[in-house]
């Protein structure tokens, strides 16, 4: 039980591109395959940076005023693309942000979003232990987990929580779900189990929100 892991998410046919590939070819490469931004890796398959939409926009904004206005799509572009201080084409390496944010396939998926968040990026390369990239998961993908149906979360607390945490009788607590947001109620006994309950129930996919009504046995006369 718990929050799934990233691999369970991401994208694991990846492109990439490496540090000497030109301007032109991250261009038809990102049209190609209908994406918005291609990780840079070295001769190792390791990530060293990524180069989106916004990088080569900047590129293109940067040229002199005098140049004439690059538009349209790919085909009309100058055929080496930009060009750099010494006037060769402008390459992924001197495009690429970095250095790169990379999580790991065991990693859960509110890791990975905490790490988004951390470093205000909109996907990460995902490699192995030995840092060679295997995938990659964009926001897009942290958000699908969210989209999981009321009655799977329904199911998985009674089962996985409810049912699994010594001491407490599914029977005794409802449990209501409504677009990821959970509402338990009734008794959990013992009354300081409540805490573990409603930490379990937030580690469940899909889960958005926990609002523990629960209240304490009411004692034998």
């Amino acid at each position: 039980m718990g929050h799934r892991a990233v691999e369970s998410v991401m994208t694991r046919h990846v492109v990439r591109v490496a540090p000497e590939t030109g301007f032109r070819e991250i261009v038809a490469v990102l049209a190609e395959f209908d994406i918005t931004a291609v990780p840079v890796v070295d001769s190792a398959d390791r990530p060293v940076g990524i180069v989106s939409e916004a990088d080569l926009l900047r590129t293109l904004a940067a040229q002199d005023d005098d140049d004439p206005p690059v538009s349209g799509p790919a085909e009309t572009w100058p055929a080496d693309g930009p060009a750099g201080a010494d006037g060769a084409a402008v390459t992924a390496g001197e495009l690429m942000s970095g250095p790169v944010v990379c999580t790991t396939p065991g990693a859960s998926v509110v890791a990975a979003a905490r790490l988004m968040t951390r470093h205000r990026v909109k996907r990460l390369p995902v490699v192995d232990e030995d840092g060679r990239l295997v995938g990659m998961v964009s926001r897009g993908d942290l958000l699908r987990v969210f989209l999981r149906e009321d009655r799977l979360i329904h199911r998985e607390i009674v089962e996985e929580v409810l049912g699994r945490v010594d001491g407490v009788s599914p029977a005794r607590v409802g449990v209501e779900v409504v677009q990821g947001r959970v509402v338990l109620s009734g008794v959990i006994e013992p009354p300081l189990l409540a805490p573990l309950v409603v930490r379990l129930c937030r580690s469940v996919d899909g889960v958005v929100s926990v609002t523990d009504r629960t209240e304490a046995a009411v004692p034998a006369s």
